[in-house]
């Protein structure tokens, strides 16, 4: 994994903006519509093709393909694993269904717009690996793209959803336990997670469910269950990459890639050491959006383990306020400083800018100048940590 030796490289949190045309027949895919086969490769290509462009124009150190091959980051395993069917009825965060007209106003419009991520499929069946059919061409059509550019990322990575949040979000309707659940999809994604890391890729596993499952699954629960929820859920991570370096692997947590209130969420410091048994060697935290920005002190309070990088978020994906460059680089060295020096930092985004079809708060044009700010800040921090 590249370290910041002379710089602060950039890198993002997976998803980008997907073509509208593209926007519209992942949702009929994730819906189980019939879809044009040729079609869906050729916009995946195509879509592919611009962000990759557009990541590099920008300045992005450490990219992907964005994500343009998933309907959104989890509900793609529908069709890669067997034993999904139907829709289970996730829990909305508390945070939203604690104020009605905010529901009001937001919910409707992604469900009539996006890949809708509060009925995804359940589990009805023995969960397995089915094929790696759809993630080899993935791999190939990235790589189809990255080698026509004139210049190449400095590494590239490829996201996967972790097995906690399958389980968590994509219920439980056929094993006995929900931990006998998780460690069934942990083993089925294991294939995936190899092959990735077999291609040369950094792996990126997406763990939302070590932090948002808080206010989501457990929101009338005491702290204790979620924090030992949490504790299952890296040991099942762990062994879907039991035997992958750790080097090759990043974590990414957060709270929910959503404009709300967050006003529950689990503080950072209750969970940060449970995060520091997966075997992993990064982790991607929030420090952009309101009510996390604070939260790069708990580093400080309780440090990463030695070998780790941390992927700072420093820029908000929920917001169309693009940040100044300064407000970046202060954000990159608050966490530079808490974990001993900028070699063991990167500059990102809090989450993905598109985490489901359509799903994405910022305008298209609105993301690309963000990012070129988290290029800009990460340049200034780098005139100011590596003198």
């Amino acid at each position: 994994m590249e370290r910041s030796n002379q710089r602060i490289l950039t890198t993002h949190s997976g998803s980008l903006p997907r073509s509208l045309a593209l926007v519209k027949l992942m949702v009929a895919l994730s819906r189980r519509e019939p879809v044009d086969d040729a079609e869906l490769a050729r916009e995946v290509e195509e879509s592919t093709g611009r962000v990759v462009r557009r990541q590099l124009e920008v300045g992005i150190d450490v990219g992907n393909n964005g994500e343009q091959a998933r309907e959104s980051f989890f509900t793609y395993v529908q069709h890669r694993l067997t034993g999904f069917a139907g829709e289970a009825e996730r829990p909305i965060p508390r945070d939203i269904t604690q104020f009605p007209t905010f529901l009001e106003l937001k919910l409707p419009d992604y469900l009539r717009t996006m890949v809708n991520l509060v009925r995804p499929p359940k589990a009805v069946g023995e969960v397995r690996h089915a094929t790696l059919a759809p993630l080899q061409e993935e791999c190939a059509g990235y790589e189809r793209v990255l080698a026509q550019q004139e210049r190449p990322f400095v590494e590239s990575f490829m996201t996967a959803a972790s097995p906690g949040i399958v389980a968590a979000a994509m219920l439980n309707e056929h094993y006995p336990s929900d931990e006998d659940y998780i460690f069934a999809v942990a083993e089925a994604l294991r294939p995936e997670y190899q092959y990735i890391v077999s291609r040369g890729f950094l792996l990126q596993v997406d763990c939302p469910d070590l932090a948002m499952e808080g206010h989501t699954s457990f929101a009338n629960r005491p702290l204790g269950e979620f924090l030992r929820f949490v504790e299952t859920n890296v040991s099942a991570l762990n062994r879907a990459l039991d035997s992958l370096p750790r080097d090759r692997v990043r974590m990414h947590v957060c709270w929910g890639n959503y404009e709300a209130p967050h006003h529950l969420d689990v503080p950072m410091q209750e969970i940060l050491p449970l995060l520091y048994g997966a075997n992993v060697g990064a982790v991607l935290l929030p420090f952009a959006n309101p009510r996390h920005s604070h939260e790069w002190r708990c580093l400080q309070e309780n440090p990463p383990p030695a070998d780790w990088l941390v992927v700072a978020g420093v820029i908000d994906t929920t917001t169309n306020y693009v940040e100044h460059p300064e407000v970046v680089a202060e954000r990159i060295e608050h966490v530079a400083h808490a974990v001993g020096g900028p070699t063991r930092v990167l500059a990102g985004t809090d989450c993905g800018f598109d985490t489901a079809a359509g799903l994405g708060e910022v305008a298209e044009e609105v993301v690309w100048e963000k990012l070129r700010a988290l290029r800009a800040g990460a340049d200034l921090a780098t005139s100011r940590l590596f003198r």
